[in-house]
């Protein structure tokens, strides 16, 4: 699943190419994709994209007004777990085929000089697309917590975050409502690097650790949307995975002490963690184990 560090090289990408060219044809595979239509697909032809912004894990295309509509419209997309986008040169002029409902394919914007596709893999169709007047009627973004490299985003800001509810920290920094922008993959990333078990509870972390997690929030983000910038989408899966010190790598050994990176299960995920420097050497309990073992 694309995070945020992703998503901002993805709206800067996106911005850069599609800035200022119209949109001609818009073609979405399924109803179940398309969750908000305040505004009809045919609606939206004619129009001109003026901006490309990232609201946590969304991506927003802000259209100009068209010439029966002099309102502004957004088509604004979650990617989900297996989603993701490929934006190349239109390939020539006149009206796209239908594009297919069920496939890997699930949305083709055909623009004056270029072709966006929004596709999908597997079986469980989850990425969401939303025609709406404004980005804030999309429900997601309206309950998004604030976004970790805002500079309203402070420890103050975290310790009232984790403050009301004892739960395990993991969660918190993938709840979206919580903070915005985080996923599996950084929030196992953040833990490592400040020393956290994935478990420990939100609202005992002391001050030191606090202001460690803090940190590590802010580092970790920041060098990967370093590493992000500048590169097409079809590099950005390569540049997360390279950029990875423990999530996705069970098995191997630890970049900070040499240990073996372990794995546990996680809500709808799994996570991966370093015993050594998370946990004091404890192994964390796997629930897919116990339940093979009753």
């Amino acid at each position: 699943m694309p995070e945020l560090p992703e998503l901002v090289g993805l709206s800067s990408y996106l911005a850069a190419e599609l800035r200022g060219q119209v949109l001609e044809s818009l073609q979405i595979a399924s109803f179940t994709a398309l969750k908000t239509a305040g505004i009809q697909p045919p609606e939206m032809l004619g129009r001109t994209v003026e901006s490309v912004r990232r609201h946590g894990k969304f991506l927003d295309l802000a259209f100009g007004p068209s010439a029966a509509d002099d309102a502004g419209a957004h088509l604004v997309f979650h990617l989900a777990k297996a989603g993701w986008l490929k934006l190349g040169p239109r390939p020539g002029t006149g009206r796209s085929a239908p594009i297919k409902p069920g496939g890997y394919l699930t949305a083709r914007l055909l623009f004056d000089r270029h072709k966006l596709d929004l596709t999908e893999a597997g079986t469980r169709k989850s990425l969401a697309i939303y025609l709406v007047r404004s980005a804030d009627e999309v429900p997601g973004i309206a309950t998004l917590g604030p976004d970790p490299l805002a500079p309203e985003f402070t420890l103050e800001s975290l310790k009232q975050i984790l403050a009301p509810k004892r739960a395990q920290i993991k969660g918190v920094l993938r709840d979206q409502k919580m903070i915005a922008g985080i996923g599996n993959a950084y929030s196992d990333e953040i833990l490592h690097l400040a020393k956290l078990s994935p478990f420990a509870p939100s609202n005992a972390l002391s001050e030191a650790q606090l202001a460690t997690l803090y940190h590590s929030i802010v580092t970790i983000l920041t060098a990967a949307v370093s590493a992000a910038s500048g590169k097409p989408a079809a590099e950005l899966k390569d540049a997360k995975r390279a950029g990875m010190r423990v999530h996705a790598r069970t098995g191997e050994a630890c970049p900070e002490c040499g240990g073996t990176i372990r794995e546990v299960a996680f809500a709808d995920r799994t996570l991966q963690y370093c015993p050594g420097c998370q946990t004091g050497g404890k192994l964390l309990a796997d629930r897919r184990m116990s339940k093979l073992l009753k």
